[in-house]
C-alpha cells in the first residue's frame, strides 16, 4: 500500500538552492549516517531528512499519483519562499529534531494551506491505522484534529521539526544531546531559506521513504547545474 507525504527538505534544489539550505542538509544527511548513533536513527533514516508539512497518507480512491504531482507541482508555484529561522537541535518529546528557535509563523501558515489543499487527495485512516494511531488515548483537540484531518499534530497543534533520532533512552540523552551540539555547531542558529516541497513516497509498509518529486516556489531560482533531490540517496 503506498503512502506520500508532502515535506520541507532544505537544499533540495541543489546548487541553485540557498547555500544555507545545502548546508543544513549535508550536515544533517552526516549525522544521520553516524555509525554510533545508527541504532538511534532507525525510523529517522526510513523516513529521510524532512520536516513533516503533510503527513503520510494513501491516496484516496479515484485519485491518481500523477494528480497528486500535478497539484504539488500547482500549489508551489502560487508561494514564495519561507525560512526556517534559526534551527537547533532541540528535545521534542522522547526524541531529537532541528526545532526553529524564533518566528515560526510563515512555515505554520505554509503547513496549515498544505492540510487544507491536499486533503482531497488523502483516504480516510483503515482499521489498523486507526489502531495504531489509538485516538482514544489523545488529548481531545488532538483527538478532533485527528477524526477530521487524518493526523494529530495540525494547525495550533502543528510544530515544525526536522527530525534528527528515534527515541533516546534516558541512560544516552547526555551523550547523544553532546555530540548533536558539536555536530551542528557551524550551522546551527543560522536561518535557512526554504525555497520549494517534496513530495516523497513509500512504495509500500516498511519501505524507506524516497523523493519522488521536488517543486520550487513560485520565487525560487531556475534550477542550475548540480546535485538535487531527485538525484541524491536518502541515508541509509
Amino acid at each position: 500500500m503506498t503512502r506520500y507525504a508532502v515535506y520541507a527538505l532544505p537544499g533540495a534544489l541543489g546548487a541553485s538552492d540557498a547555500a544555507e539550505a545545502v548546508r543544513l542538509r549535508d550536515v544533517a544527511e552526516a549525522w544521520l549516517a553516524r555509525e554510533e548513533f545508527r541504532d538511534l536513527t532507525v525510523d529517522a533514516r526510513r523516513y529521510g531528512l524532512h520536516g513533516t508539512l503533510r503527513a503520510p497518507f494513501r491516496l484516496a480512491p479515484g485519485r491518481t499519483p500523477d494528480e497528486l504531482e500535478a497539484a504539488a507541482r500547482a500549489f508551489a508555484a502560487r508561494r514564495a519562499a519561507v525560512v526556517i529561522r534559526s534551527p537547533r537541535p532541540r528535545r521534542v518529546a522522547d526524541f531529537r529534531a532541528l526545532v526553529p528557535d524564533g518566528d515560526h509563523g510563515d512555515i505554520d501558515a505554509l503547513a496549515a494551506d498544505i492540510m487544507r489543499d491536499f486533503d482531497r487527495f488523502r483516504a480516510a485512516p483503515n482499521v489498523q491505522e486507526v489502531r495504531r494511531r489509538r485516538p482514544e488515548t489523545l488529548p481531545p483537540r488532538q483527538r478532533e484534529l485527528y477524526a477530521r484531518w487524518g493526523y494529530p499534530f495540525v494547525f495550533d497543534e502543528f510544530r515544525f521539526h526536522i527530525t534528527l533520532t528515534d527515541p533516546v533512552p534516558a541512560e544516552r540523552e547526555t551523550a547523544v544531546d553532546a555530540a548533536l551540539d558539536a555536530h551542528f555547531d557551524g550551522v546551527a542558529g543560522v536561518d535557512v531559506p526554504l525555497r520549494s516541497i517534496a513530495l516523497f513516497v513509500e512504495p509500500r509498509p516498511g519501505a524507506r521513504f524516497e523523493v519522488h518529486s521536488v517543486h520550487p516556489f513560485g520565487d525560487a531560482p531556475a534550477a542550475g547545474g548540480g546535485r538535487s533531490a531527485t538525484g541524491r540517496e536518502q541515508p541509509g
